[in-house]
């Protein structure tokens, strides 16, 4: 039978000595007021990975454990089991050669499973392993119907074609990490689209009849005004979904057609952050390491909205997350919940703003303060007086690259000599599309590759004897991209360049000496990543275009 009690999966990884008691009961005390899952408490606070969690109930279970995140079934694999089977007992193809298959089930003593199974795998052994219930339920949504088509389905079958609507939308944009979810107004109809990787994609439609009824349920849960139609609003929303609650915060701003809504899906799972999963090149990432164990600076992280700053910060905070360390952030949103931390939400409403949240901070005798963006002077002021009194500080500032952060925060009053005393490293980053695993390959470089980029990238691919693509499959959906990697520019603030920033010096000075002194481009940083294969030429040149 399936595992779906949570008492059973806590009794099952304490019993295979995955946790302790103590841990179980510690989970179970933080959780008792708020009535909230002690197992993802364990997971969110890093006793235990979802991973070994699956691997705990297999070995319950005395079969292998699937890992399908990692060896992430495609789509023709998937649908090699019909779908009332797959669905029925919950199982998905993993693997099969000429003489057996082995399916992933989180029912792996479902006996009647095996019998329909020897009917679709004809005189073939089959093996079952068991997988998180979690993980099939995404690989089986790809025996789902275009949006729009489900749609239909729910304003002919159900009461509550809203709330519908919103859990289908929101359980098709996890499923395919989408980061943003567009509601967009047009002549006839509604047009929803995902960002998937930096892109917009288009993948449904409704008619404005049943759009303003999603309009007045999402205002309703996110406590925003329905009444109110010619101004913009913001709010947040935790929506029960049918295998993980999803967090996401919503922007509503008036357009000539309507009421624009964006949905920003929030990850409050932090037990994939590290330094190491950053895409970081060795001498960055030791740079990093040596900053985060200084008593006192600024690190500061610039870039445009949605370049992953915050998920950088968020990295380096992890790393130095101690019992022994007093960690407080101020933020607008709290995109990651980080146990051990003290996070603070930005509210307007309430007064509580950047720059007032950080001066209560800063009277909370903490070690380390996050400030989630840099807006303004007072801000700013406080974040350097803070930082030079003894406090390790993190931020993110909106810069074009690494050197303009300088006079940025020059621009906006700060003394330059306390921006040269304060600042301990400054780093721009952009996110890259990664190319797909399950499809990626190389082939020489050729000139007809290289026609297809201007006479003046042409330079470039000089040294460059082949390159890497994606060929497209049903993993990556066919863009032969799926996920993203980040480019970085560090500039580690040496005694030179504190002293070209305190003489005024230009942006273009301050980036020729920490040039000398080692520093790369966001350009050198993404062609490298390039050449070993991990994005293309072509992510690299629309991203982070040479100088």
């Amino acid at each position: 039978m399936q595992i779906k009690n949570e008492n059973a999966i806590l009794s099952i990884i304490l019993r295979e000595r995955y946790v302790s008691s103590e841990d179980i009961d510690n989970a179970l005390e933080q959780t008792k007021e708020t009535n909230d899952s002690a197992l993802n408490y364990l997971i969110e606070n890093n006793y235990i990975s979802m991973d070994l969690v699956g691997q705990a109930i297999a070995e319950h279970f005395k079969v292998p454990y699937a890992d399908l995140n990692t060896n992430e079934p495609d789509y023709d694999q998937i649908l090699r089991i019909p779908e009332n089977i797959a669905k029925k007992f919950n199982v998905v193809l993993f693997k099969e050669d000429e003489k057996s298959v082995i399916v992933a089930t989180s029912d792996p003593d479902n006996k009647e499973m095996i019998r329909a199974l020897e009917s679709v795998f004809r005189g073939k052994k089959i093996s079952v392993a068991y997988s998180i219930n979690r993980d099939i339920e995404k690989a089986l949504s790809c025996y789902k119907s275009n949006l729009s088509n489900r749609f239909f389905n729910i304003i002919n079958n159900e009461d509550k074609v809203a709330p519908e609507m919103i859990i289908q939308i929101l359980e098709d944009a996890v499923n395919i990490n989408a980061s943003d979810i567009h509601f967009e107004p047009r002549e006839e109809q509604t047009v929803i689209r995902f960002r998937v990787d930096g892109i917009l994609e288009e993948v449904g439609k409704i008619s404005y009849r049943y759009y303003e009824n999603i309009i007045n349920y999402l205002k309703v849960l996110a406590g925003l005004r329905i009444d109110e139609h010619q101004s913009t609003q913001d709010g947040a929303i935790r929506f029960k979904g049918r295998s993980e609650d999803i967090d996401v915060r919503i922007s509503v701003v008036p357009i000539i057609k309507g009421e624009k809504i964006t949905l920003r899906i929030l990850s409050r799972n932090i037990n994939g952050l590290g330094i190491e999963n950053l895409g970081l090149s060795k001498t960055d990432q030791e740079l990093f390491e040596k900053t985060i164990k200084k008593p006192f600076g600024m690190i500061v992280v610039s870039g445009p909205t949605g370049s992953g700053k915050t998920t950088t910060l968020y990295s380096l905070l992890k790393r130095i997350n101690t019992p022994e360390v007093n960690i407080t952030s101020i933020e607008d949103p709290v995109e990651y919940i980080m146990e051990g931390t003290n996070q603070i939400q930005v509210n307007s409403e309430t007064g509580v703003t950047f720059a007032k949240g950080l001066r209560s901070i800063v009277r909370q005798d903490p070690d380390v303060i996050f400030v989630g963006e840099i807006r303004d002077e007072e801000t700013a002021e406080i974040s350097v007086n803070a930082a030079l009194t003894g406090h390790l500080l993190f931020s993110t500032f909106h810069a074009n690259n690494a050197e303009t952060t300088f006079l940025r925060l020059a621009d906006m009053g700060v003394e330059r000599f306390l921006i040269a005393s304060t600042l301990e490293l400054v780093v721009s980053q952009r996110l890259l599309r990664r190319i797909c695993k399950k499809c990626r390959y190389s082939q020489p470089i050729s000139k007809e590759y290289i026609s297809h980029f201007p006479a003046n990238f042409h330079p470039y691919f000089k040294k460059i004897k082949s390159v890497y693509l994606g060929k497209g499959c049903s993993a990556c959906h066919g863009t032969g991209y799926k996920g993203r990697i980040a480019a970085f520019q560090m500039i580690k603030v040496t005694p030179e360049v504190q002293e070209s920033v305190i003489k005024e010096a230009t942006s273009r000075e301050i980036w020729e000496i920490a040039k000398n002194q080692g520093s790369r481009s966001l350009f050198e940083d993404a062609q490298e990543k390039a050449e070993l294969g991990l994005t293309t030429f072509e992510e690299v040149f629309r991203v982070t275009p040479p100088e």
